[in-house]
This record gives structure tokens, C-alpha cells and sequence, in this order.
């Protein structure tokens, strides 16, 4: 396993570590690339309250590009890295319209690919996530407009 690949996975496993009982959730915020920093703070703004049952909570630090849903069971982070482990020949499965990219070894971890930022997804087994990806489409849509 390479460490950049190990790297990622911890820090997605990091990102539904709970900052306490106070409901604010501590991730780790990306630091988009200038060029798409105001389209994921317009995503993050257009993002529902709920999620699949779960109700939108604060993130420590607080980031315009995240966003948590629940207890931490749902992780938003818009302005990710492409994922290293995606290779060209990756076939993604198309939700609505939104390209998601899921690695086997990282099964709650989804990336939205072919859009002008990457959108990283983490969802607890505890959701469905292909009803999280639904509702997700209709804003990452309007953001973050297709490329290529």
C-alpha cells in the first residue's frame, strides 16, 4: 500500500471523528485550489439540511468548504485532490447525472469526478448511500458545472 494511498484513507476515516457531545464534528478541511474556492463555498451553501434522516451539524474548524450531516454520519468536503487511487480506466457509476468514484478498499468514501472540483463524500453504514448521492446530485449540479 503506498502512503499516499494509506494517507487518505486515515484521513477519511478521520473525517467522522465527533469533537465532542456538543454536536459539532471535527474534519478536516481541504484547501481547494483558488480556482474552484468560490464554487464549493456556493456548493456548500446550497446543500440541504438533511441527509437521509440526518440533520446538518457544525465541523471544527469551521471550513465554507464543508459540510456534516448527523453525528458525523454524513462528511462533506468540497476541493479534495483527485483520488490516487483513481485510475483512467476506472468505470464510475453516474447518479443523476454526478460521476461517483469509490474505491473497494475505502467502501463508505465516494469522490464526485468530471466536475469542476472534486466533492469527497463519507458515509456511515449506517445510511444509504446511494439516497445521499440523490439528494446530493441536484446541488453539486448547479456548482460545479461538468468537464471535459
Amino acid at each position: 500500500m503506498s502512503h499516499r494511498f494509506a494517507l487518505r484513507a486515515a484521513c477519511a476515516c478521520s473525517l467522522l471523528i465527533l469533537a465532542g457531545c456538543g454536536g459539532t464534528v471535527r474534519v478536516d478541511p481541504p484547501t481547494p485550489d483558488p480556482s474552484v474556492a468560490a464554487a464549493c463555498e456556493a456548493l456548500v451553501k446550497g446543500l440541504p439540511e438533511t441527509l437521509d434522516g440526518a440533520g446538518r451539524v457544525d465541523s471544527a474548524p469551521a471550513s465554507p468548504y464543508v459540510a456534516v450531516w448527523g453525528e458525523g454520519e454524513i462528511a462533506l468536503r468540497c476541493g479534495v485532490p483527485r483520488p490516487v487511487n483513481m485510475a483512467a480506466t476506472d468505470q464510475v457509476p453516474v447518479i443523476n447525472d454526478v460521476a461517483w468514484f469509490s474505491a473497494p478498499s475505502l467502501p463508505t468514501l465516494f469522490t464526485s469526478v468530471g466536475r469542476q472540483a472534486y466533492v469527497e463524500v463519507t458515509i456511515s453504514r449506517a445510511h444509504t448511500p446511494e439516497k445521499v448521492l440523490v439528494d446530493l446530485a441536484a446541488p453539486i449540479k448547479a456548482a460545479l458545472p461538468q468537464t471535459g
